[in-house]
Formats: C-alpha cells, structure tokens, sequence
C-alpha cells in the first residue's frame, strides 16, 4: 500500500468510527427522553438585533427569522449602514442569507461568510443567540 492509501484508508476509519459513535449518542438520547433539535422553541416569528465592528465603525443589523418546529421557515435581515463599503457588504449579506439559513435548524446556525461579507456575520449570529432566547421562554 502506499502511504496515500493507508493514510485514505485510516481518515476512512476515523469517519465511520465518529459516525457509529455520533448513532450511538442519538440512541441514547431516544432512550433518555432526550427531546430532538428544535423541541424547546416556540413557533412564531422572533426580531432581534446584534451588532459587530467594522475597522470604522460599529454597524448593526435587525434579524427576523421565522420558526416552525425548529426549523427556520423565514429570515428577514436589514440593516441601517453607517460607512459606504458597509452598505456593499450589508447588502451582499441580506440577498445572500435566506438560501444559507432556510429549512435549517436554529441550533444549527452560526455563519461565517456569505455572499463574501464576513462581519455582517456576527451581528447575525449575536442576534440567533437573542432570538433563541426569545423563542425558548
């Protein structure tokens, strides 16, 4: 064997060895009464905002994102841009983020880059963390 085919073969190994692992977590938390992602949420549309730094100012952006069973249905992003380039990548950010964050678990959420804006991005994911908050009162 070379030493690309037993390295091929060891990452393969790994991967089905955290895969059996992760299906043996899920049986356990079946078993426990674990309740599945998502559970803990209401159902309904939740806004918050969050805010993140840019090298010239501190711009924020006010989410609302729609909920059913978890999943998110619906994401609104808008944002009141302070600096010119901020409104590029604001911009860049609201037409992208429906096609990344729709039909997803909220507990899935946490972007980093989309449509090429990266700092958008904290103030997006600030604003999940609120409105998991919100939706799991």
């Amino acid at each position: 064997m070379t030493s690309h085919a037993i390295r091929t073969g060891t990452a393969l190994v790994g991967v089905a060895g955290a895969l059996l692992l992760a299906g043996c977590s899920g049986a356990a938390d079946a078993e426990d009464g674990g309740a599945a992602a998502g559970a803990d949420y209401k159902d309904g549309t939740y806004t918050a905002e969050g805010s993140y730094q840019t090298p010239e100012t501190v711009e924020q952006v006010s989410v609302t994102l729609t909920l059913k069973d978890g999943i998110v249905s619906d994401v609104e992003v808008t944002g009141d841009p302070q600096a010119r380039e901020t409104e590029q990548y604001q911009g860049q950010f609201i037409d992208g983020i429906a096609a990344v964050v729709d039909g997803k678990s909220i507990d899935e959420l946490q972007v980093d880059r989309v449509a090429g804006s990266s700092l958008t991005s904290g103030g997006f994911n600030q604003a999940i963390e609120k409105i998991k908050e919100q939706a799991s009162e």
